[in-house]
């Protein structure tokens, strides 16, 4: 299980008690780290599965820790967005908190907010509605009562969008009306579950006594009310693992802070801090870009900054491109991204990424006249478009009644069935010229065709029915499928994503930053954006602006300030602060006071050669045989005498630290030093499965009995 993490992955790993704190910079493996904690502590027996809730902020995250869980053969343990995990208890202790059914969840607030709007007999456009809508959202994430609104957008210099005071009273009526029809809102759930938890300790301790152990992922981006119903499900305990990254916080306008993690070793003096910072998704030419935004940044984000390094090969350096227009820029990116795809790469490996949606127009009208497909991201759900709905349906139908279906009559593997059945929906082999509705469609059909390849996959033996439940489980999770188009998509949805190639399009004052980020901490957040953005590419990275906004404009805009002293030609705007980022490390808490054990990464790994067998010469795969350095069928010389007093000396160790034996040595490593039979501690470490922290702490021992002792000599080593 703890095979393949780097040395901070698995101090992650292994801090299975206390208070622990992963600051994790992009790319690093942050849900490697955690899933294989939550595995390695069932396999342990340390935790047990249903007494483990893993919240994060997105059903797609959600969605892919189950999985990632699934794999490691931690079934059983819950990962779910902070409100799905609160929605199933309040559904569960309503009737017996309140009684009776819980309210209806209203789907679109924004009509709510309409009607309250037209009782308090004000006019609000369908800006002005959503703008609205977003300040009612801040309020009560950041338990806000209408009554306090003005004061409290007047404390966080918050620019409200209309009147404070009409807002309040916008607010109020809103309420009112939920009240009246018996809703409640997406707010609602976390107030209402902290309400019940606050007013009945009962149901807190019920509630407890199910869960004993919690991973919070994206903990840089919780509100106050997300931190209120964490610390009542905790109650008095400290089995808490947060994972962030404050130069990552880039949602404060909903109501997110980074406070609760900066503080988090104030709060917890006893924590484990461990700081992952070897990037694996970039290269060293995109994590130079990254790393010199942040080493102009400022304030509190910025002082905990990390110094990214990157682990991956070299590539091309980032391309700066500056056009004379808005749609100039647009068909230069749709240009290369032509050429990109014409070279192999994978239109679903390229991303446009833009600060406004507004600026999504110009980029689809660009790739259609390209002939290039896309997707827009932010737009209608996967799961909730027609042409999926329908599709479910007749995957649904086939797999009931597919023995009387004439169009499965000749096909047998799961792939062909899913393409015979939706060849009746509009998916042909081949994709429709153009672009709009039509190719839309059919790339919503390509993507569930996808879907059932890989499924199949991973499950020879899957079946219609099989896939349908699939289909059910990510619908109901939202996890959607990759579809083979260019994704378009804000710098705000395109968080947690990546793909190969990002072009990161209008990079220019008064778009980033907005030109409505006045104070310092908001001109911050938008470099924390752009610095998301440049993450999220791993090889190519193309940064673009234009100095008009159409052909034949005043050329009065300027490249980003963000962009300074990073493109060759300009100057930095300041100097960097003193200090640098963080190296990577783990800080334990001890006694209230920390220590800090720094374990820098070299930038890249040495490349080496294919592991051989050492009897036939055949090149290595299987994990195992790696670790003997043979054949599984290959003749073994091992020392049957060795083998049987480290097999008993594993056991006794095993009994005395309370692990598995396979925490101790794994039998395959166990069998690899019974064949190689090593006479000093470097012939001991060039065995596999024997790292620095078992060789100093076992390798004494092993060697004694590799001599012809059985260890016991080690009766009292922990």
């Amino acid at each position: 299980m703890l095979e393949g993490l780097d040395p901070e992955q698995r101090e992650v790993a292994i801090a299975l008690h206390g208070p622990v704190c992963v600051l994790a910079g992009a790319g690093t493996g942050k849900t490697r780290a955690i899933t294989h904690r939550i595995a390695y502590g069932v396999r342990a027996g340390i935790l047990q599965p249903s007494s483990v809730l893993a919240v994060t902020f997105t059903h797609r995250a959600a969605g892919e820790m189950r999985g990632r869980l699934r794999q490691l053969g931690a079934t059983g343990v819950q990962a779910r967005t902070f409100h799905s995990a609160a929605l199933r208890q309040l559904q569960y202790f309503w009737p017996k908190a309140v009684g009776g059914p819980l309210p209806r969840l209203v789907d679109r607030k924004i009509q709510l907010v309409a009607d309250a709007a037209a009782a308090c007999r004000v006019r609000l456009d369908r800006g002005e509605l959503r703008d609205v809508t977003a300040e009612i959202e801040w309020s009560k994430v950041t338990q806000t009562v209408p009554a306090d609104y003005p004061p409290a957008v007047a404390k966080a210099a918050r620019e409200a969008p209309r009147d404070p005071a009409e807002i309040a009273q916008l607010y109020a009526a809103y309420e009112d009306l939920k009240r009246e029809r018996g809703v409640i809102d997406f707010e609602d759930v976390l107030l209402l579950t902290v309400a019940v938890l606050q007013d009945r300790q009962d149901i807190a301790e019920q509630v407890r006594a199910q869960y004993q152990h919690f991973v919070v992922d994206e903990y840089q981006d919780v509100s106050p009310l997300q931190q209120r119903l964490l610390e009542l499900w905790l109650g008095d305990r400290e089995n808490l693992c947060v994972v962030g990254d404050a130069s990552q916080t880039i949602y404060s306008f909903t109501g997110a802070t980074p406070d609760h993690l900066l503080d988090f070793r104030i709060k917890h003096p006893g924590a484990t801090v461990v700081k992952l910072v070897r990037d694996y998704r970039s290269t060293p030419q995109v994590v130079r870009l990254a790393n010199g935004l942040l080493a102009q940044a400022r304030g509190r984000a910025a002082d905990h900054r990390l110094e990214l390094v990157s682990q991956r090969g070299p590539g091309p350096d980032p391309v700066f491109t500056e056009y004379p227009d808005e749609p100039a820029e647009a068909e230069g990116a749709a240009r290369r991204i032509g050429e990109l795809i014409g070279a192999g790469v994978r239109p679903s490996e390229i991303a446009v990424l833009f600060r406004t949606n507004s600026q999504s127009e110009t980029y689809e009208q660009a790739l259609a006249d390209a002939g290039v497909p896309y997707q827009l991201r932010g737009a209608e759900r996967f799961f909730d478009r027609p042409e999926v709905r329908k599709a479910g349906s007749a995957l649904r139908a086939a797999a009931r009644f597919g023995g009387n279906d004439s169009l499965l009559d000749d096909v047998v593997d799961l792939p062909s069935q899913v393409r015979a059945v939706l060849s009746g929906e509009g998916w042909t082999a081949q994709p429709p010229a153009g672009s709009g509705a039509v190719r839309e469609r059919w790339e919503s059909l390509a993507a569930l065709v996808n879907l059932a390849q890989d499924f199949a996959a991973a499950h020879p033996d899957a079946t219609l029915a099989g896939l349908v439940a699939e289909l059910d489980e990510r619908a109901g999770a939202q996890h959607a499928p990759t579809v083979q188009g260019v994704t378009l998509a804000s710098l705000h949805s395109a968080k947690g994503l990546e793909w190969d190639v990002v072009f990161l399009v209008g990079v220019a004052e008064g778009m980033m930053p907005i030109t409505y980020a006045k104070t310092d901490e908001q001109v911050e957040e938008e470099r924390r954006l752009l610095y998301v953005g440049v993450t999220r590419a791993r090889e190519r990275l193309h940064v673009s602006w234009s100095l008009a906004r159409s052909p034949g404009g005043r050329a009065n805009r300027r490249p980003s300030r963000f962009l300074d002293g990073l493109r060759s030609g300009s100057q930095a705007g300041r100097a960097a602060p003193a200090g640098g980022g963080a190296a990577g490390g783990i800080e334990r808490g001890v006694s209230g006071r920390a220590t800090t054990v720094l374990a820098t990464p070299q930038p890249r790994r040495r490349q080496r050669g294919p592991a051989r067998c050492r009897v036939c010469g055949r090149t290595l795969t299987d994990a195992g045989e790696m670790k003997l350095m043979r054949c599984e069928d290959c003749p073994s010389d091992m020392d049957e005498g060795v083998y049987e007093r480290l097999h008993d000396w594993r056991s006794e160790q095993a009994r005395r630290s309370g692990q598995p034996a396979f925490c101790v040595f794994t039998d395959k490593t166990l069998m690899a030093i019974a064949e190689a039979v090593p006479d000093d501690p470097s012939g001991l470490a060039r065995i596999p499965g024997v790292g620095k922290r078992k060789l100093d702490r076992y390798g004494a021992a092993v060697l004694a009995i590799c001599a012809g002792g059985d260890g016991a000599q080690d009766k009292d080593q922990d």
